[in-house]
C-alpha cells in the first residue's frame, strides 16, 4: 500500500485506508459511534481538506473505545498493519522527514504513535517550523516533551485560514480525541473556556476556568489562556459583543442614560447598556459568533452576504455598510494580527478580579473599577521627553488603548510639567469628543507628580476621575488632598495590580524613547 505521505492512487477507486486496516483487524465501530464522531464540527470541516487523516483519527479512537478488545491487542494489530502498509517505514525518522513537507501556513498538527493513535495535537502559525521543533535535540531535553517525543512515529496536519481558526480547531480536536500527552501537559489550573451566557437578554462573552453547568454555551477547553484572550479581542472587533457583567434589560428605561465604557467608543461593543442596539439585533450578532466558533465560517459569510444584499435592496444602506465591513474583517481575519500581539501577558500572578476588588475597598470607590490608565515619563538625556499611557480593562492590559505622547512644550528634564502636558492633552481630547474617562488614573511618582496631574484637570476645567500616584521607593499610594499615603502589604492584590500597571507604563515609555533616540541618531 502507498505510504500515507504520498498519493498516487486513482481517486475513483475504492481504497482501504490504513485506519480501516487497523479496525477491520480488531472489530468495526458501530454505525451510531461512527456518526457521533462525524457530527463533531472539527471533523466535518477538516475532512474536506484531508478525509484520510480525519478517518484515521476517528476510527483509531473508535477502536480504543471497543471494550471487548484488550487495548494491548488493538495496539499490536494496528502496529503490524500500519508498519506493513508503509513498508516498515513508520518511526521517529519517518515523521521527522515527513514534517519537512508541511506548508508554512497556519494549521494544526497531529502526532501519532506506531499504532496510529493520536498522542498530541498542537496549533501553529507556521506548520513546518512549529512541528519541526519536536524533532530537534532541544525537544528531547525539554522537561515538557522529553518523556514522550520518542513515541512519535507519524505526523499529519490540517491547514487553516488563520491563526485564530487554528486555535479553535486545536481546541475542538483536543476535546474530541483527548490525546494522552495533551492531558499530561496541563497545569494545576483547569483549562480556560470561552463562555457565552444564554439566559440573559444581551448575552455576555468571557473567558472562564470554572464554567457553570447551566445557562451558558461553552467552547473549549483551550490549551492557552493568553491565546484565547487574544482571540477574544480579535473576534470582538468583528462581532462587537459585550464582556462586562452588567445585568442589562431592554425594558428598563434607566439604561438610556447609562454611559457606556470605552469599548463602545472604539467600536468594539454595540453598547446595549445604552440601548444603542435592540435585543434581536444583538442576539443575531451572538449567533454569528457561535456559527464562527463552530467552524461555519463559509456558511456565515454566505448568510451575511445575502443579508447585506437584502438590506441594500431595501435601501437600508447603513445596515448594508455595517455588514459589508464585518464581512471584510472576517475575510481578512488572518491579516488582523497574530494572537501573540493581542494576547495579554502571562506574568500577572494574581486574580485580576481580586486586585480590582481590593482597589475598590482601599480607595473607597462606590463600584468596582473596570478601566485603569497609567501614565509614565521617559527622558532622552533631556533632549527628548516622551509620555506613555497604558490601559487596563478588567485587570488586564488592553493594547489597542495604549497611547504615546511626544512632549512638545517642556525644555529639559521636568517630570511635573511633562505629566501636566500629557494629562492635559489626553483628557482634553476625551472631554471634547465625549469619550469615557477611565475609572482610575495612575500616575507614576509621588505627591509632586500627582499634584501636576491634578493641576492639569483644574486648568482644563475638567472633572477628574479617581486619580492616584504610586511612589516606587516605598510603594506608597497618594491621593489628592490627603497628606498621609496608603501603605498596603507587599502581597496585597490591589498593590500588585497597581504595580503591574505602573511597570507596564514604564516599559511602554522606555520603548518609545528608544525609538526616538534611534531616529535622532540616524538624523544627525
Amino acid at each position: 500500500m502507498t505510504p500515507p505521505d504520498s498519493d498516487d492512487r486513482d481517486p475513483g477507486e475504492n481504497h482501504t485506508s490504513d485506519a480501516e486496516t487497523d479496525v477491520q483487524a480488531s472489530g468495526d465501530p458501530s454505525e451510531s459511534e461512527r456518526e457521533s464522531f462525524q457530527d463533531q464540527p472539527a471533523y466535518s470541516s477538516a475532512a474536506k481538506q484531508d478525509p484520510d487523516i480525519i478517518e484515521d483519527v476517528v476510527l483509531t479512537k473508535a477502536s480504543q473505545k471497543d471494550s471487548s478488545i484488550p487495548h494491548e491487542e488493538v495496539d499490536d494489530v494496528g502496529t503490524s498493519a500500519r508498519v506493513a502498509a508503509s513498508g516498515g517505514g513508520l518511526g521517529f525518522a519517518h515523521a521527522a522527514e515527513r514534517v519537512k513537507t508541511f506548508p508554512q501556513t497556519p494549521g494544526v498538527y497531529l502526532m501519532k504513535d506506531l499504532s496510529g493513535v493520536v498522542i498530541y495535537v498542537g496549533k501553529a502559525k507556521n506548520l513546518r517550523s512549529r512541528a519541526s521543533s519536536y524533532f530537534l535535540k532541544a525537544a528531547a531535553e525539554d522537561p515538557r516533551t522529553a518523556n514522550w517525543v520518542s513515541e512519535i512515529a507519524d505526523i499529519d496536519f490540517l491547514d487553516s485560514e488563520s491563526e485564530v481558526d487554528a486555535l479553535l480547531m486545536e481546541s475542538r480536536l483536543i476535546k474530541d480525541i483527548q490525546p494522552k500527552h495533551n492531558k499530561e501537559l496541563k497545569d494545576d489550573k483547569s483549562f480556560p473556556y470561552l463562555m457565552i451566557t444564554t439566559r440573559e437578554e444581551f448575552p455576555r462573552v468571557e473567558l472562564t476556568r470554572e464554567p457553570p453547568s447551566k445557562g451558558v454555551k461553552l467552547y473549549g477547553p483551550f490549551p492557552s489562556a493568553g491565546a484565547l484572550r487574544g482571540a477574544i479581542q480579535v473576534l470582538q472587533r468583528i462581532f462587537r459583543f459585550r464582556t462586562c457583567s452588567l445585568d442589562i434589560t431592554e425594558s428598563d428605561e434607566r439604561w438610556k442614560w447609562f454611559r457606556p465604557c470605552l469599548l463602545a467608543s472604539i467600536n468594539q461593543c454595540t453598547a446595549p447598556c445604552n440601548v444603542r442596539i435592540n435585543k434581536e439585533d444583538y442576539r443575531k450578532d451572538i449567533r454569528r459568533l457561535m456559527t464562527f466558533m463552530e467552524g461555519g465560517k463559509k456558511r456565515l459569510l454566505a448568510e451575511m452576504t445575502s443579508e447585506m444584499q437584502a438590506a441594500s435592496k431595501a435601501l437600508d444602506f447603513e445596515r448594508a455598510a455595517v455588514l459589508r465591513d464585518e464581512i471584510g474583517m472576517l475575510e481578512r481575519l488572518e491579516e488582523r494580527g497574530e494572537l501573540d500581539t493581542h494576547a495579554q501577558p502571562e506574568v500577572f500572578y494574581i486574580d485580576p478580579k481580586k486586585g480590582l476588588a481590593g482597589l475598590r475597598k482601599v480607595l473607597e470607590l462606590s463600584e468596582t473599577p473596570r478601566v485603569i490608565e497609567g501614565v509614565d515619563i521617559a527622558h532622552l538625556g533631556g533632549g527628548e521627553t516622551v509620555a506613555s499611557l497604558v490601559q487596563f480593562i478588567d485587570g488586564l492590559p488592553f493594547k489597542p488603548g495604549y497611547r504615546r505622547f511626544r512632549i512638545k512644550d517642556v525644555d529639559g528634564i521636568d517630570d511635573y510639567r511633562s505629566i501636566y502636558e500629557a494629562v492635559s492633552r489626553r483628557f482634553r481630547r476625551l472631554s471634547d469628543e465625549g469619550d469615557t474617562f477611565p475609572d482610575i488614573l495612575l500616575i507614576d511618582g509621588g505627591k509632586g507628580q500627582l499634584n501636576a496631574a491634578m493641576a492639569a484637570f483644574r486648568d482644563q476645567e475638567i472633572t477628574p476621575p479617581t486619580v492616584i500616584s504610586l511612589a516606587k521607593r516605598d510603594e506608597e499610594i497618594f491621593r489628592p488632598g490627603i497628606s498621609e499615603p496608603i501603605v498596603l502589604g507587599r502581597n496585597a492584590f490591589g498593590l500588585r495590580l497597581l504595580q503591574y500597571v505602573r511597570d507596564e507604563s514604564h516599559r511602554f515609555a522606555q520603548h518609545y524613547h528608544h525609538i526616538l533616540r534611534s531616529k535622532s541618531t540616524f538624523e544627525r
